[in-house]
């Protein structure tokens, strides 16, 4: 620690989280490089440490076995860091980590290897904090403790522990903070070797007080944690603009109040010292009778806008209320009576309005785009809206290419009223990526109009992060270029720190890229932002799939189930499909009873149906259930439309019907290779032409399709549709009789994410000829789910 500072040092007051790995000395060399690499990457990718370093309002001080962070905004932000460290740490158990929180004066230095340092009070004593904690702790001083004791939303974490002998003799009062689900419950044992010690020297006279003491400290217990179960941790800094209502005559323009309500959201959510929640989950509480304090708990956040919009002709009236949830206390409000066109200075002065009153702190930059209009012609600002709102709804209409159609013709009419709007360059690109992606327009020519959009749009506004976040989606979709799309993230980030969509799309790279911890941690930070949009809420289940982590899994079903219980029939399909991957044939069924038979999106249904009677041995029943399904082709279970002929085959081939297999198979073959002359580059219908060839004893061709779909699709460069891929070649070798072959792909692939699952390798007859094999055996058995 540098000292020496000259008594003119002007010091100021330091937020502190000190951190450091029990029992790093005694590691191996190797072992603690690789501790302190995977701490240092865990801290870096908390929202804290993101949100503070960009707001230029952090510092950092290294030590050989772990560090301090040095927070300047409030002492509400170590203890924010610290949760979120500890959660993490649960997916981590090979750290070994105790923090310790102290507000107090620290002064930036130059030490004498004229190196930066941090010297002061608060460094101190936030290290000796720390110090008298085990692994798992986290100790706040008595001082942080008071201050955060006047928020009733931490009073239930923090247990005082009484004084802690550090340093020189000196005595400082500890308090241990820790909830259900993280923390040390248990007192240090450095107090507990304390309070033995004054116990044995003492026992005869306090013997009644400590039993009276143990009984307080238990009922305190108890109390606390039954309000730490009903009391969540929401940060103050926090909100959810809830749609604005229209009272204007015509009703139609609720596109021009959602517009308005849309552009103060995104102006607060370029703010990184506050948390705020995407435009997809708040939009489901319009129409709503409101209740406040519930919608907060329902997404998360302390405080609610809400607001009105009436227009009548170029006049408006915009009203807006802020309201802290957790007292229903009305924290501001205030009306504008203005022309139309002064649409764009009320929303830069709500925002700002609202930042004032969370006591934000923005940025030169922050400040500036919230007050950016984005175009000079009210006509086009109103032509992007409807467009907008349009793109935004496509999957929710019955003609989703007609409604990106329409939405690109309205922004066309938008840019030629304003060749210099960059935000409607941007939206055209998501909608023409939209149609490329879904396959509605999978046309070259509609890719190039994606990319001509993105260029326009960074050529008009370099900076602007939807611009890049959009050249983002089109390097991801269009090109799978995941090193350029995930720089382009970074980028966009920087102005978009609110924003799901950034934290989805990194973790959608993460995932492809087998960066697990990673797509992990981005998935459920949108999720966070975006608390009640499914489809955030679905690519995290998925996540959780891959993992195999189906307890998580379980949970985040009931979760979406709550949010919207027309959707549970769909998420029992998803819960039968679970069941079969563990192997779990009786509960699958119980499921499947509680689903109407009709029930059959995309063929997902039967599908699923089809996989639980054949891994049961009925044929009967999956053919039957074939034969009742109206659609031309079904999802498998990979995600793949995939033509009837082809479960047609796996049945036939099942049940020993050999002329039956054929047929089918040569049905199927013949249209996946007319699509795959459509989409030649698709590696997932090339390991499926793979598998028809082996089905069809055509050795050769289905080893060559097996080639080239690992070649389409490396598991080194698509963690998700590699191991598929990989899957179906194993499953080939398996039907051509190259059962060594068989096994060595099994083995490699029973160690990752996104391998065949226990229920499949345990039930499907299509590995039957493995069966009595006892490295098979062994596969198998690795993979039963952890009861």
């Amino acid at each position: 620690m540098a000292d020496g500072a000259s008594s003119d040092v002007k010091f100021e007051i330091g937020h502190v989280l000190f951190i450091d790995i029990v029992g790093y000395s005694k590691l191996l060399i190797n072992e603690q490089s690789e501790q302190m690499q995977k701490l240092r990457e865990i801290v870096r990718g908390t929202e804290q440490f993101r949100l503070a370093e960009a707001a230029g309002k952090l510092l950092r001080l290294p030590t050989g076995d772990g560090g301090a962070l040095v927070f300047r905004t409030s002492s509400e932000e170590p203890v924010l860091c610290a949760i979120e460290l500890a959660k993490t740490f649960k997916t981590h158990p090979e750290l070994h980590v105790r923090m310790g929180i102290h507000s107090g004066p620290v002064n930036e230095v130059t030490d004498l290897n004229e190196q930066a340092n941090i010297a002061g009070a608060g460094i101190n004593v936030a290290q000796r904090v720390m110090d008298c904690g085990d692994a798992g702790h986290i100790l706040l001083s008595k001082h942080v403790a008071d201050d955060l004791e006047h928020y009733p939303r931490w009073q239930p974490f923090l247990h005082p522990l009484g004084e802690c002998e550090v340093k020189h003799g000196a005595r400082i009062g500890v308090v241990n903070f820790h909830t259900n689900e993280i923390g040390n419950p248990n007192a240090p044992k450095k107090l507990q070797a304390v309070q033995q010690h004054r116990a044995r020297t003492r026992w005869a006279a306090i013997v009644t007080a400590l039993l009276l003491l143990s009984a307080i400290v238990a009922a305190f217990v108890i109390v606390s944690k039954k309000a730490a179960r009903s009391t969540s941790i929401v940060p103050g800094k926090s909100i959810a603009v809830l749609p604005f209502d229209n009272f204007s005559d015509n009703k139609q323009e609720t596109y021009f109040a959602d517009g308005i309500q849309d552009d103060i959201l995104t102006a607060l959510s370029q703010i990184s010292d506050l948390k705020v929640i995407s435009r997809s989950s708040v939009m489901r509480y319009r129409d709503t009778n409101r209740d406040v304090r519930q919608i907060a708990r329902d997404l998360d956040v302390a405080n609610v806008l809400e607001g009105s919009v009436r227009r009548v002709g170029d006049e408006i009236r915009v009203t807006a209320q802020l309201i802290d949830a957790r007292t229903d206390r009305h924290l501001w409000a205030e009306h504008y009576d203005r022309k139309t066109s002064d649409v764009f200075a009320i929303q830069s002065e709500v925002a700002e309005k609202i930042a004032t009153q969370l006591r934000a702190t923005l940025s030169p930059a922050e400040k500036a785009a919230i007050s950016v209009r984005p175009t000079s012609a009210l006509e086009a600002f109103d032509l992007f809206l409807q467009a907008k709102d349009l793109i935004r709804t496509f999957n929710d209409t019955a003609n989703a290419k007609e409604t990106l159609l329409r939405g690109i013709r309205l922004l066309d009419e938008a840019i030629a009223r304003d060749g210099k709007f960059a935000l409607a360059y941007c939206w055209a690109a998501i909608a023409h990526d939209n149609l490329y992606w879904f396959d509605y327009d999978h046309a070259p020519a509609r890719l190039e109009l994606a990319e001509s959009c993105v260029r326009q749009a960074l050529q008009l506004a370099p900076d602007l992060g939807e611009a890049h976040l959009a050249q983002a989606l089109v390097f991801y979709h269009g090109h799978r270029d995941y090193a350029r799309a995930r720089e382009q993230l970074a980028i966009a980030r920087r102005s978009l720190p609110n924003n799901a969509e950034v934290f989805s799309l990194t973790g959608y790279i993460d995932r492809r890229e087998g960066k697990w911890d990673d797509s992990l941690r981005n998935l459920e930070r949108a999720a966070e932002l975006d608390p009640r949009n499914f489809k955030v809420l679905s690519d995290l289940s998925v996540l959780y799939d891959l993992l195999r982590r189906y307890d998580d899994k379980e949970q985040l079903h009931d979760r979406i189930v709550a949010i919207n219980p027309a959707q549970t029939d769909y998420w029992h399909l998803i819960r039968a499909s679970t069941e079969l991957e563990k192997g779990s044939l009786q509960k699958a069924h119980q499921l499947f009873d509680q689903i109407p038979p009709q029930y059959d999106p995309n063929g997902a249904g039967t599908a699923t149906r089809i996989t639980l009677f054949l891994y049961e041995g009925n044929t009967d029943a999956a053919e039957a259930a074939l034969d009742a399904c109206k659609h031309e082709g079904l999802i498998d279970n990979t995600g793949s439309l995939l033509p009837r002929g082809f479960f047609a085959g796996q049945i036939a081939r099942a049940a020993g019907d050999q002329s039956q297999t054929f047929a089918a198979f040569n049905t199927a073959r013949a249209e996946i290779e007319q699509k795959l002359r459509e989409d030649p580059d698709n590696g997932l219908l090339h390991g499926v032409l793979c598998l028809i060839n082996a089905g069809l004893g055509k050795k050769e061709e289905a080893l060559a399709e097996g080639q080239r779909a690992t070649e389409l699709r490396p598991i080194s460069k698509d963690a998700v549709d590699g191991p598929v891929v990989l899957t179906r070649l194993a499953m080939a070798y398996a039907w051509l009789g190259e059962n060594d072959a068989a096994i060595e792909r099994l083995t490699d692939l029973a160690k990752i994410p996104s391998g065949p699952d226990y229920g499949q390798l345990k039930f499907d007859p299509a590995w039957a000829a493995l069966r009595s094999d006892a490295r098979f055996v062994k596969i198998v058995a690795s993979l039963a789910p952890k009861q």
